[in-house]
């Protein structure tokens, strides 16, 4: 572990990428070790820039990646790019690869791409996608991208692990605001329409006034300064508008922390992360105990053949987790009792 955490801190890749590696994996060994790797890289204090990315299906998310990553990886930057892809029900790897789909960029020698896959998790990222952020600050990187399989009711998740969020968008007729969640609009620092070029231009400035309109409806956030959020046209494939993105991004993220937003919204995902992972550890925590693994199989039985409502069997397995609980309490409070009694006609003796 040491040699690896040595390796992130020196910039290594391969180093880098063996780690993602270890906090993606389920085992329980594994799980120990790289919350020790996590706490050692966390002192370390660095931090990047970290933005977060979800778009309609065919906005041309991973094309105004690659263009937006090789336009900072040529002006020196170092750009992580975190691509959480949808999981095969059967194997649970990832379906897309967004590696073969920004091969200029997973070339380019300021770059890493990581695809992962979301392992049926809700909420756009994967479970552990928090640490490989983490493991990539530690590992020096200015800028980390966060992209999201996609966008719907639950592809919020990445705005709690991310400094600044963007929605990338396709051009889209008078109906163009039915086709995303008003959730996701809300949370948006920037609404970029994307393919603003050829045929498409007219109806991307459409579109752009649309939603300009509509981020006018929503109250005003107090992380954000005058003019924000706000909508943007873009073009991925010929670079339109890429430089002025990047102005505002960098514009937003100094106003921010300036202004001490920044710090409160690390100290508002922190609180996120933990609460996150005490959830995910209860529901491990149920498999471990094997009077309620045994009811909790049984029951998925019993739904299976019809025999018990889902709710029900839900809320059987809820008042069986409750009653060992309760009964381990019970226990734990008698043997402190016991401890500390004297039995009558021993004490003194020798």
């Amino acid at each position: 572990m040491k040699a690896t955490a040595e390796g992130i801190l020196a910039g290594n890749l391969r180093s880098l990428a063996k780690a993602i590696t270890l906090v993606e994996s389920r085992l329980p060994d594994h799980r120990a070790e790289a919350r020790a790797l996590l706490s050692r890289l966390r002192r370390s204090g660095r931090q990047a820039l970290r933005l977060g990315l979800t778009g309609t299906p065919g906005s041309g998310k991973s094309t105004f990646i690659e263009r937006f990553g090789l336009m900072l990886a040529d002006q020196g930057q170092r750009v992580a790019v975190l691509a959480v892809d949808p999981s095969s029900a059967l194997s649970g790897g990832s379906i897309l690869g967004d590696k073969t789909r920004m091969e200029n960029l997973s070339r380019h020698p300021n770059a890493f791409i990581r695809p992962s896959p979301s392992q049926s998790a809700v909420g756009g990222v994967s479970q552990r996608t928090r640490d490989a952020v983490g493991l990539c600050e530690a590992a020096g990187f200015d800028i980390v991208i966060i992209e999201t399989v996609g966008v719907g009711q639950t592809e919020t998740q990445v705005e709690q692990m991310s400094d600044i969020f963007i929605l990338l968008l396709a051009p889209a007729g008078g109906d163009a605001l039915q086709g995303v969640k008003r959730g996701v609009i809300e949370l948006a620092d920037l609404v970029l329409v994307n393919k603003c070029d050829g045929d498409l231009a007219s109806n991307a400035r459409q579109a752009a006034a649309e939603y300009s309109a509509a981020l006018k409806l929503f109250r005003k956030r107090e992380r954000d300064p005058e003019g924000f959020p706000k909508t943007m046209l873009v073009s991925a494939r010929d670079g339109i508008g890429l430089e002025a993105c990047l102005q505002e991004i960098q514009a937003l993220a100094m106003w921010r922390r300036d202004s001490g937003h920044w710090t409160d919204n690390r100290a508002r995902q922190a609180v996120s992360w933990f609460e996150s992972e005490v959830d995910a550890g209860m529901l491990a925590g149920l498999e471990e105990i094997s009077g309620i693994a045994k009811l909790r199989a049984d029951l998925a039985d019993r739904v299976g053949e019809g025999a018990v409502d889902p709710d029900e069997a839900a809320q059987k397995l809820l008042a069986g987790f409750r009653t060992y609980i309760e009964s381990r309490d019970r226990a734990s409070a008698l043997e402190t009792d016991v401890s500390g009694i004297q039995t009558p006609g021993i004490r003194g003796r020798k």
